[in-house]
């Protein structure tokens, strides 16, 4: 397995060329990057990014030697699940914008959200209404060669492995899977079950750490990466079993630190330093 890491880990203000030397420097072996909102980040890709930025991004990638893994998002929202035609149509232009991305980068996936429940719309709704909105794009999908993975977010939407298999499954797609966040589900189960359910539809990881108030449902906060408690000894041969042996990719924050007010460089540093220990240890 590879380290890798999220651009919203990284300080907001530092741009793309400084971003990929110090996440290089740091001994990562390659990033996420994001679509957001306009003025999100420095580093930010979005809606409106040019192919002749994106290759620009793509040179930088290439001199530093560290590769665009994957390409998340934080613009889905409940989009994919809404009534509202603008929305889901504004969702299906997002997942071919990331696809697009992903092409001109060179990585090998993308993170989509579905979900859109609320007090108006329901989860049998949400669900039905996410489906329609993917169905049309399956065939570009599979032609593109690119991995679609849906994420378990604290969305309500995902509240069991088989809730998200079986989303999965009803796409049939062949390059329509899982991007499983491992500490995503801790506050309510434990992550190495899910791994055994969803097996060979994982194609991306997100790594985090949550540590609970105790027991299940009780609360708690996420941490550092080796302070919470997903059981790494239990995941990481789930992933393996599992087929999985690419990329872990750190989705974590210098502000949820026990030490916050450690240098980026230093933060850096000490998340690929745990994932390193997570690899090498399990």
């Amino acid at each position: 397995m590879k380290k890798s890491i999220n651009a919203w880990s990284v300080d907001e203000k530092t741009g793309f060329e400084e971003m990929f030397e110090k996440i290089k420097a740091a001994g990562f072996d390659g990033i996420e990057l994001n679509v957001d909102a306009v003025g999100h980040s420095a580093h930010s890709l979005t809606m409106e990014t040019t192919e002749e930025e994106l290759a620009a991004i793509k040179a930088i990638s290439d001199r530093v030697g560290l590769p665009v893994v994957s390409i998340s998002t934080s613009l889905h929202g409940g989009n994919m699940g809404s009534p509202d035609p603008e929305k889901k149509a504004f969702s299906q232009a997002l997942v071919r914008k990331q696809l697009a991305c992903a092409k001109a980068l060179g990585a090998g996936g993308i993170l989509i959200v579905p979900g859109g429940i609320s007090p108006e719309i329901s989860i049998r709704e949400a669900y039905e209404n996410s489906l329609d909105t993917l169905r049309p794009l399956t065939d570009e999908i599979a032609a593109g060669g690119i991995y679609v993975g849906v994420e378990n977010v604290w969305n309500g939407f995902f509240m069991s492995p088989f809730d998200m298999a079986g989303f999965i499954d009803k796409l049939d797609c062949p390059y329509l899977g899982a991007y499983y966040d491992v500490g995503n589900v801790i506050a309510f189960s434990w992550s190495e079950y899910w791994i055994e359910v969803l097996g060979g539809r994982i194609h991306n990881v997100h790594v985090k750490d949550f540590k609970r108030n105790g027991h299940l449902n009780s609360g708690g906060a996420f941490v550092d990466l080796l302070k919470g408690d997903v059981n790494w000894k239990a995941v990481i041969p789930a992933l393996k079993k599992a087929g999985f042996d690419d990329y872990l990719t750190a989705e974590v924050f210098k502000s949820d630190s026990d030490t916050p007010d450690m240098s980026y460089e230093e933060f850096y540093q000490a998340v690929s330093d745990a994932i390193g220990k997570i690899i090498a240890e399990n």
